[in-house]
């Protein structure tokens, strides 16, 4: 079973105080370039992995999505989602995805965001997402980039300009990393960027696009705090669809 580190009171209690969690979809500023990614939604049905708390199945909703279903292993974020969702077209199941089960050809959209570097292995998961998909359907999702979850402790140093430089620690060994995040303990899984693009494609997953998400000038002019943001990527969004 993954890490259920969201039912922690303490990393929850964290989590609900990032922007990200206060002001949803327009709190993460990766957004605009995720929806840029996404197909319409119109009359389409949509699974989120890792829903968290609801944000984006109720946008999907909103898109005129038919039928939205979002997931998660936290009974605390699965109950702030039902908390602030109506309507009939969103419903929410606890589940884990390292053990994901999903009906055949039953989605025009798996999304994700955030969620899939606290899966252990990828290729059930992927597995289970491709049989999952209509045809021509799309999985469009957004993982820590691999650069970014293997820092060299302190996680930056300054070079002779006093710029600031992100050693990588062990960028090729790939498994579990813990990291102390919000609370201690924190479980993520590294692999490289080469090793995620390669199970999708193994999977049976052409894909479309990739972007090695950084703010733009403007964002970092607007909020001064993303500018440690440009030194390297934070994340990195995937749009791949059905072959």
């Amino acid at each position: 079973m993954a890490q259920n580190i969201y039912d922690d009171p303490t990393f929850f209690q964290g989590y609900s105080q990032l922007p990200r969690s206060r002001l949803g979809l327009d709190g993460a500023p990766e957004w605009p370039a995720l929806r840029a990614l996404l197909p319409p939604l119109r009359g389409r049905a949509v699974v989120d992995l890792g829903c968290g708390y609801g944000w984006f199945c109720r946008w999907a909703a909103a898109q005129g999505a038919a039928a939205v279903l979002g997931l998660d292993v936290s009974e605390k974020m699965l109950a702030r989602a039902r908390a602030d969702t109506a309507g009939a077209a969103v419903r929410y199941e606890r589940a884990d995805l390292e053990t994901l089960a999903l009906p055949a050809a039953a989605y025009d959209l798996v999304y994700s965001s955030l969620a899939l570097h606290y899966v252990a292995d990828l290729a059930p998961l992927l597995a289970t997402v491709r049989r999952a998909l209509r045809p021509d359907g799309w999985l469009v999702f957004s993982t820590e980039h691999p650069i970014y979850m293997a820092p060299a402790s302190p996680g930056w140093e300054a070079d002779a300009q006093g710029r600031k430089r992100w050693p990588v620690d062990g960028y090729h060994r790939e498994g579990p990393r813990v990291t102390d995040w919000l609370a201690p303990g924190v479980v993520k899984h590294h692999r490289k960027l080469g090793t995620l693009l390669n199970a999708l494609i193994g999977a049976g997953l052409a894909i479309a696009h990739v972007d090695e998400w950084g703010p733009s000038e403007a964002q970092v002019a607007a909020n001064p705090d993303l500018a440690d943001e440009r030194e390297r990527p934070m994340m990195v969004l995937v749009a791949a669809r059905a072959a």
